[in-house]
């Protein structure tokens, strides 16, 4: 027993000595404590050498300069400093630069750049600045102004990245080395700022000089002046078919909703159908739609649909413009998937705006930056694997002439029609070893004329043999191409572009003219284009109108995906 008592204390000892050896051991960075500096012109270099010990601690515990603060931008905010031998900027001899005051400012109404305040250390430093203010024995703490000097720096270094460069993709290895060309950059447009004090000057420099980008930012004060920042149930829907459980649940939480926009009385007990029928209404009426007293997915969607969320997708298409090239072609072909449109734009001129019907979500539309390369009369098509295994196929099993109808041939690997009668076609799960085409004709699923344009999806611009469907206000129909109305403007704008542009030598196979004849004579053409068009297709959900936001729905679920990975917080 005693040998026993022994171990446990000389283990307890060695386990005190190595706890005051570590509380002694000054290799490692530590917070410093308070350094209170007497005379105002020493601040300054004490407030440096505070900055060097928080950002040295900073390193090694995880971007903290104390317990509770974490700086956004460590590797160009300390970049920064030891660039500057650790000097304080933002104030000296304990008195504030004006420029501080301009970025406090600036922060507080951030949001009408599509920002929002707390990623920019808005609550630590209006307590340090509200504390060094208020507080004269703080304001003789150097250790307090290094703070302030510290996040003033990386928040301003963070408003200039996400005005130049987004805040969508953040996460890459780019910012994570102090040599990237995207680091310096955000340093020279930060020295430039220090140098020129104007900060809203700097900023506006950073920003994206796009017509988009520039309407939608210029509608946001509106919309800020009507925002209902009240945050609202969210409703999951659809609810499990017999499921009593996850239907009821549903109820409540619909009741709770319908509640909040003071459509029902908030209630323990649960509505009967009546009520509930009469909530829905008062709500359908309230946001201007038919009143029929059901809930259902649009219903349901319009509920979580709310202007916080509407914030975010402004702030989400705002960055998305930062992710296009700093200039745009002369000419080039705008697709907006959500919006349903195409635009061809002619130096700073709207040449061209026309309907278009794209991808269902199940077919999504890729978004992609290619360039139109040539056009085809009366093509013909040739039919998707994908499209042959869900939808042709089952269809075949039960009738082998189902395709002769649509004027759709099958072929082998030769290139030889074959009878669809002496095909097993019950063998196939997947796919057919055969190639499935349509031949031109107006009633070819491309209709009379496609647009080719190189992409790694197969997807192109084309006319259409449903012309009807452009009368439908959502237009998310087709298997991932996109149908365009007016493509005989575009082909005929294309044609006339490769006249105008043509040079002296060159000879050209083709005008609009020629276009117009194949078309009426149905011929197959390939047309191959001198000067191409740059073609963009995006997705883009909110858009600036005459100094309002016009919002389109997220058809593909991008924006939400969006949200969910970089704004989920705020």
């Amino acid at each position: 027993m005693d040998n026993h008592r022994k171990v446990v204390l000389n283990y307890t000892l060695l386990l005190l000595c190595l706890f005051i050896l570590s509380c002694n051991d000054n290799s490692g960075a530590k917070n410093p404590e308070p350094n209170i500096v007497t005379a105002p012109e020493q601040m300054d270099e004490q407030s440096g050498e505070s900055i060097r010990q928080l950002l040295a601690y900073a390193l090694e515990h995880g971007n903290k300069i104390d317990d509770s603060i974490r700086i956004k931008l460590p590797v160009i905010t300390n970049k920064f400093y030891n660039e500057n031998e650790f000097s304080n900027v933002w104030s000296h001899e304990e008195k504030w630069e004006a420029l501080a005051d301009t970025l406090l400012d600036f922060i507080t109404q951030s949001e009408l750049y599509g920002l929002f305040p707390a990623d920019y250390n808005l609550k630590h430093l209006t307590r340090i600045k509200t504390t060094i203010d208020t507080d004269s024995l703080q304001r003789k703490n150097a250790v307090i102004w290094a703070k302030a000097d510290i996040l003033m720096t990386d928040a301003a270094v963070k408003i200039l990245k996400d005005i130049k460069m987004g805040r969508l993709f953040t996460d890459s290895v780019v910012l994570q080395k102090d040599t990237s060309s995207a680091v310096t950059a955000i340093m020279d447009r930060f020295k430039t700022l220090l140098q020129q004090k104007q900060f809203t000057a700097a900023v506006n420099a950073a920003e994206p000089n796009k017509r988009g980008y520039l309407n939608l930012k210029m509608g946001i004060q509106r919309f800020l002046d009507s925002m209902d920042r009240k945050l609202y149930t969210y409703v999951k829907y659809p609810f499990k078919p017999n499921d009593a459980k996850d239907s009821l649940a549903f109820i409540k939480t619909l009741q709770k909703r319908l509640g909040e926009s003071k459509s029902i009385e908030l209630s323990n007990d649960l509505p009967d159908t009546l009520q509930l029928q009469t909530a829905i209404k008062k709500y359908q009426k309230l946001k201007g739609i038919k009143q029929d007293g059901k809930f259902s997915e649009s219903l349901i969607k319009l509920m979580n649909t709310n202007d916080v969320e509407r914030f975010k997708r402004i702030a989400i298409t705002l960055d998305r413009y930062k992710q296009l090239p700093d200039s745009m072609p002369e000419k080039y072909v705008w697709v907006n998937l959500p919006g349903y449109y195409l635009e061809l734009w002619d130096t700073d001129t709207l040449a061209l705006t026309s309907k278009i019907i794209c991808g269902k979500p199940t077919t999504s539309t890729p978004l992609l930056t290619s360039a139109i390369t040539n056009m085809i009369t009366y093509p013909t098509w040739t039919v998707p694997t994908s499209i042959i295994s869900k939808q042709y196929l089952p269809k075949l099993k039960n009738n082998p002439y189902y395709l002769q109808k649509m004027g759709i041939q099958i072929m082998n690997e030769k290139g030889d029609i074959i009878d669809p009668g002496t095909v097993k076609w019950t063998k196939y799960t997947k796919g057919i070893p055969y190639k499935v085409m349509q031949g031109s004709g107006d009633d070819n699923a491309l209709g009379v004329l496609k647009f080719n344009f190189n992409n790694p999806y197969a997807v192109y611009l084309h006319d259409t043999n449903q012309r009807y469907l452009f009368k439908q206000k959502a237009r998310a129909l087709s298997h991932g191409c996109v149908r365009v109305q007016k493509w005989d403007s575009l082909a005929y704008y294309i044609a006339r572009n490769d006249s105008i542009n043509l040079k002296p030598g060159d000879s050209l196979r083709y005008n609009a003219d020629s276009i117009r004849t194949w078309i009426a004579e149905k011929k197959n053409k390939r047309i191959q284009i001198k000067n191409r068009i740059p073609l963009f297709i995006t997705y883009y959900s909110c858009e600036g109108k005459d100094g309002k936001i016009k919002f389109y729905e997220d058809i593909y679920g991008d924006d939400k995906a969006m949200r969910e990975k970089y704004f989920s917080n705020k």
